[in-house]
């Protein structure tokens, strides 16, 4: 319980974060938000370099669609987004096929049934379950229930259609994908491949582990639609930034904070590497729970405490920042793909490659006749911090020889790569710590392998919550900011209790 007027302290200004901010704000809190960088945005912020802006993880968002959280978002707050639907959302490289993800549904059923025959009634059944999904993110539905207000919310949210999914909540895609596939069609591999691409992007899983409910959903991105967003993807995070300070709201960069202390009366006491000190009633971190816990002064609550030691690191990125002269690319590619090298290897670790290259009209992501690119892998942060503690010269050249696996990956993608590159950044678990705080550099959530085992916001502190990718529903804008909104809607029941 706090008081009336109740001061908020928001640590980090990811999209998170400044979405809770801004909402809490618009609801009558005073809030400050204080950020170690120069810049918001966080695991989905945009950064200059020679001319370029590159999108340091994050790439694309989804979200955006008549009751779409940023479509929520923005009604409430009256602002407007930068972003503009894609489509095709990417393209699936396979060994022996390409596979477009058409956002037009027509065009993406066109192209499932040539290059996936034998899998349209597992499609039906998907589409069937995101619906369900969707239709349930568009409303107050607080999962994992977690004081007996979310329950009763829960109770409140549930319609007979929601029951339609409950065969399911056990379930796994890959159960889904083999009891719904026509043995006459194609090869089972290449549908399992395709999907095992998709989800580790979209649920950090594969179909053999993905829960069929979040899977369902996190599948049907492409034909919910993503965006590109103008300026890059980090444009989310300063929109809401600008907003948040236009109306009030305290922001402070280059403010890291170090210390949160709580104190016998309930306050909370936030502290910075330049000594600034804010008092809180309230605390949000958009931060990991290993964040949370080297901020914490006393001994962690035992919640808190068992998490960091029980739960093993998420994964963590090996990126590459390309700076291309557009002239030397092909005409007419797609801006996104993804490449599946050896299906008889595991994924990530420059077998499977995302490829985010800038809108060819957005002037301002490159300098005149160039275009900037994200790449990107998913990596087991460990070998990386090894290397770099114990053998600073094998780090260097692990390293190369990512860079070389990832643009060999591409250039399969996109014919001539290679030679228009103009600039080339890598960055490793280690490079991703440094710039946005997030220990080892572990990036995108949590898998969300069983809807059981969900993470929700409670940290075992009293009225400090986490909110960002580390809760559910976890990883991309979208899902940051359906967290924050679960996070807000209970602070703002609670508050004046």
């Amino acid at each position: 319980m706090v008081k009336k007027d109740p001061k908020v302290v928001v640590i980090g200004a990811g999209v998170g974060g400044l979405t809770a901010a801004s909402l809490l704000l618009k609801a009558g809190f005073p809030v400050t938000v204080l950020e170690a960088h120069v810049y918001a945005g966080g695991s989905a912020g945009t950064f200059f370099h020679k001319g370029y802006r590159f999108d340091a993880g994050a790439t694309l968002a989804g979200g955006f669609s008549p009751g779409g959280p940023h479509a929520q978002v923005a009604e409430i707050l009256d602002l407007s987004w930068p972003v503009k639907p894609v489509d095709p959302a990417w393209v699936v490289h396979l060994p022996d096929k390409d596979i477009t993800q058409w956002a037009n549904q027509a065009r993406w059923e066109e192209e499932r049934r040539e290059k996936l025959p034998g899998t349209e009634d597992f499609w039906r059944l998907q589409e069937k379950l995101a619906t369900v999904s969707w239709d349930i993110s568009a409303r107050p539905f607080p999962w994992p229930p977690q004081t007996m207000g979310d329950l009763w919310t829960l109770g409140r949210a549930i319609k007979p259609s929601t029951m339609a999914a409950a065969p399911y909540l056990a379930r796994t895609i890959d159960s889904l994908a083999r009891s719904r596939f026509s043995a006459n069609g194609s090869s089972f591999d290449d549908f399992r491949n395709f999907l095992d691409a998709q989800l580790l992007i979209s649920a950090q899983t594969t179909a053999a582990r993905a829960n069929a409910l979040y899977g369902s959903a996190a599948l049907d991105l492409p034909r919910r639609g993503v965006n590109h967003v103008h300026g890059g993807i980090g444009n989310l995070a300063t929109t809401l930034a600008e907003w948040f300070s236009h109306h009030g709201g305290e922001l402070q960069f280059r403010q890291q904070v170090n210390e949160l202390v709580i104190r016998g009366d309930g306050k909370k006491l936030v502290r910075t590497n330049k000594g600034m000190e804010v008092e809180a009633d309230i605390v949000l971190a958009n931060l990991t729970p290993w964040g949370l816990a080297k901020l914490v002064t006393d001994k962690a609550p035992p919640f808190l405490e068992q998490t960091v030691r029980q739960t093993p690191p998420t994964w963590g990125a090996f990126t590459l920042y390309l700076g291309l002269n557009a002239g030397k690319l092909p005409g007419g590619i797609a801006d996104h793909h993804q490449v599946l090298v050896d299906p008889g290897k595991p994924l990530g670790e420059g077998n499977s490659v995302f490829i985010s290259l800038s809108e060819a009209t957005d002037e301002s992501r490159a300098p005149a006749g160039h275009r900037a690119a994200t790449l990107s892998t998913h990596t087991s942060i460990a070998p990386w911090w090894q290397l770099k503690e114990k053998d600073f010269v094998a780090y260097e050249e692990r390293k190369a020889e990512y860079v070389n696996r990832m643009l060999t990956a591409a250039e399969r993608a996109i014919p001539g790569l290679q030679k228009a590159v103009r600039l080339c950044l890598p960055g490793t678990p280690v490079t991703f710590e440094r710039f946005t705080r997030r220990p080892k550099g572990m990036v995108g959530g949590f898998a969300q392998e069983s809807l059981f085992s969900a993470r929700g916001p409670a940290t075992g502190l009293p009225n400090v919550w986490l909110v960002g990718d580390s809760i559910f529903p976890g990883q991309s804008t979208a899902g940051v900011t359906l967290g924050a909104m679960r996070v807000v809607t209970s602070i703002t029941q609670n508050a004046y209790s």
